[in-house]
């Protein structure tokens, strides 16, 4: 099937006939927003209903195809004030996508495909949203992956006035100017008012001059004159002066019922049943059908048809690096010549997409490589964590591959909420950290994250590794990259030794096979059992050696992936009687209060040991912090004899 010959704004005007028809569905649809609401007791019906008109243009104009919803040549269409979705699933609805009654008895509840915020689980929505302040960072994403795939299509963003007050939006707006995304669409529902107010008195700002300031084309428009949307889509979308474009769209919130305009106690207030039939009634809207509705709702919710995502794309790792034993290499290094290993054995495919992002760290995350090669699908965002975190995101929700690389500390601690969002959107993000924990040293507390894992942690799908030394992140780098879901690979700054085998070889070398949730026997001993992870292998290693060298043989075990722990290696670890856990993390959070948790679940008799970081550390070398901390191969050694006494 191919798209309608009207659609992607290819007329530049308005038929009488279509005119009419969105006027109709506006009416129609302003009922099913007051419907759905009431009878839910909750919901967003005053913005859903200055949107509405909007919604209708959009989803009835763009490129987009209520049979096959997600074809990959599909326009995007992003809700980023997710708290309208009564009027998105209204229009939805009249655009073919799927029944209306569904919605009006399903609305927001339980178990139903219609929550009270978009969400993808509804056939046409791209997004999960309604953290404000995001949707043009997905817009970007989404534009970029346009440009990198040659589909070329449009991506269209609907926005509230509001929310423009978020700063994240400004990262956005430069980024979209900057990389001259015209294939990029804004709309500002600019009705006026938000929970609080009029967006004047409770932040006042001038939204125009803030976009046109950042490099954008503002059009302002009657946000319900249909002839005027219309103009304004069609230009933006055939602009070719180089400049994207914002369509601020003045409305009014509440439209068409008298008592429910231009007031902000209907933002996110429904309208009372005893006044639901005069709301109707204003919109010549019958409520003969609401009995009918608030039965249904009583019974089981509506299933829709899943929606099918983007298919990860297949990635060919390339052929490991393995590095002797002669000198440190910091894993960082490796990590960079990996990253450039696996784009030179996939650019060579035309379909393969890869966008790499950067916030001003490239020489300190090792990213220039790959920048100097593959300059178009470098990004290069300057100091914008928050939009990168959500670019990068909808990027990777989609059949590309997409890398953010940052220091741990702003790309988790700072952007945990954006994070957040990409696991429940599934986006296939690859967030490499490097300079996490107290071996960032003399860059002192403010730059140690030592609560990675547990904020990652508390997701359902992020998974979280931290190799031992350069030829493990070699190996781990194209594990990741090469397979979806959202990793977070978290590495320290300083140069680490090789780890080696008990015969002086690369022990992570070329005999080495990587499988994700195992952990790693590097040494072999009785009775206790040291384990570690990431940074402090070295640390853990030099104590072994110290502690074999005095005849006490323990086990060395290094854990890499700390999400996910195998049966088998929990059985391996209640094996023994004591435990000691050395990490470079909050001890209160992190590797050891995870294994504890599963060896506890098991029925493990075992007694462990946790050292980790007890409190923020001050500036200084990561040796003397180390030993500050009492995390050292000093405390480790005298820990351990003190336990084997």
């Amino acid at each position: 099937m191919i798209f309608d010959s009207w659609r992607g704004f290819k007329e530049s005007a308005l038929s009488k006939e279509w005119h009419d028809k969105l006027k109709e569905m506006a009416r129609v649809a302003r009922g099913n927003i007051l419907k759905m609401t009431s009878i839910a007791a909750s919901g967003h019906p005053g913005g859903s209903m200055s949107s509405i008109d909007l919604y209708l243009t959009l989803y009835n104009m763009a490129n987009i195809d209520s049979k096959n919803p997600m074809r990959n040549d599909r326009d995007r269409i992003i809700i980023s004030h997710g708290h309208t979705s009564p009027g998105v699933y209204s229009a939805l609805a009249a655009c073919g996508f799927f029944d209306i009654s569904d919605c009006l008895y399903g609305f927001r509840k339980a178990g139903s495909p219609f929550e009270g915020h978009v969400e993808q689980t509804v056939p046409g929505v791209e997004w999960d949203t309604g953290n404000l302040g995001q949707g043009l960072s997905v817009g970007v994403g989404k534009a970029i992956y346009s440009k990198l795939s040659g589909l070329n299509f449009k991506t269209y963003v609907v926005m509230g006035d509001g929310e423009q007050q978020k700063g994240q939006i400004s990262e956005a707006r430069r980024m979209a100017a900057k990389f001259s995304l015209t294939n990029l669409i804004a709309i500002v529902d600019y009705n006026r008012l938000q929970i609080s107010g009029m967006i004047r008195d409770v932040m006042p700002q001038d939204i125009t001059r803030d976009w046109t300031s950042d490099g954008w084309q503002v059009v302002e428009i009657d946000g319900h004159d249909f002839n005027n949307i219309y103009e304004a889509l069609y230009r933006a979308s055939n602009a070719s002066n180089g400049e994207p474009v914002m369509i601020l769209a003045k409305t009014t919130m509440g439209k068409g019922v008298s008592f429910m305009e231009n007031k902000e106690a209907f933002h996110g207030a429904p309208v009372k049943m005893d006044l639901l039939g005069e709301a109707l009634s204003q919109l010549d809207v019958s409520s003969s059908d609401i009995e009918v509705i608030k039965e249904r709702k009583a019974g089981d919710p509506p299933v829709l048809p899943k929606v099918e995502r983007a298919p990860f794309p297949t990635i060919n790792p390339g052929t490991p690096l393995t590095y002797d034993v002669e000198k440190k290499v910091a894993n960082r290094n490796a990590w960079g010549k990996a990253l450039l290993s696996v784009a030179d054995a996939n650019m060579v495919n035309d379909d393969f997409v890869m966008g790499v992002f950067d916030c001003d760290l490239a020489g300190s995350v090792k990213t220039t490589g790959f920048a100097e090669k593959y300059p178009d699908n470098f990004f290069q965002c300057g100091i914008s964590e928050h939009h990168v975190a959500t670019c990068a995101g909808a990027l990777g929700g989609e059949t590309a591959l997409s890398i953010w690389a940052d220091f741990a500390v702003f790309g988790i601690d700072e952007t945990y909420n954006q994070a957040r969002m990409n696991d429940i959107n599934h986006s296939n993000i690859k967030l490499i950290c490097t300079h996490s924990g107290v071996q960032v040293g003399e860059d002192g507390k403010t730059h140690q994250c030592i609560d990675y894992f547990g904020l990652l942690n508390s997701t359902y799908g992020w998974k979280l590794i931290t190799p031992a030394d350069a030829n493990h992140t070699d190996r781990i780098s194209r594990y990741i990259l090469s397979n979806p879901g959202n990793f977070a690979l978290i590495m320290g700054r300083s140069g680490v030794p090789v780890i080696t085998n008990n015969d002086g070889k690369p022990f992570y070398g070329n005999d080495y096979n990587y499988v994700y949730g195992r952990m790693d026997k590097l040494r072999t001993g009785e009775k206790l059992a040291l384990i570690t992870a990431g940074n402090m292998a070295p640390v853990a290693m030099d104590a072994w050696n110290r502690l074999n060298d005095d005849g006490c043989t323990v086990s060395l075990i290094c854990v890499s992936d700390w999400s996910d722990f195998h049966a088998d290696d929990i059985e391996m670890l209640a094996s023994y009687k004591h435990l000691v856990v050395l990490e470079d993390h909050n001890v209160k959070t992190g590797l050891g209060t995870a294994l504890s948790v599963d060896l506890y679940e098991s029925g493990a008799k075992t007694t462990m040991t946790k050292m980790g970081v007890t409190g923020y550390a001050s500036s200084g070398k990561p040796a003397d912090l180390f030993k500050m901390l009492g995390i050292d191969a000093d405390a480790v050694v005298e820990k351990i004899s003190k336990i084997l006494l």
